[in-house]
């Protein structure tokens, strides 16, 4: 015999799931019997919407996560490591050339 396939749950569903497993005086396991599902998929649930994949959980407390928006943030996270480098560089040069121009005499 074949494996018996789980529905698909929407994603509001598996939010509140989640969301309810964490209230304090609630446990996954209560929350998995009372919605029919098993504790280990909750877990899962939670592991997933941590995670933000891109294929599930895009919005957070009004956030988007989308791919786009991940796109956009390496992006930009990208050119704000070449900048600080760039300014890491510019440091060491001028400390070099202060240095340097000190023990030396201009005469105008």
């Amino acid at each position: 015999m074949g494996k018996h396939r789980n529905p698909a749950y929407t994603e509001e569903f598996r939010k509140e799931a989640v969301r309810l497993s964490e209230l304090p005086d609630r446990t996954a396991a209560q929350v998995a019997q009372e919605l029919g599902v098993s504790a280990q998929q909750i877990a899962n649930w939670k592991r997933q919407f941590n995670r933000l994949s891109d294929k599930q959980f895009n919005t957070l407390a009004g956030v988007d996560y989308s791919k786009k928006e991940s796109e956009e943030l390496r992006a930009l996270r990208r050119e704000n490591k070449r900048l600080r480098d760039e300014m890491e560089f510019l440091k060491k040069r001028f400390r070099r050339t202060s240095r340097s121009s000190k023990s030396e005499v201009r005469v105008y």
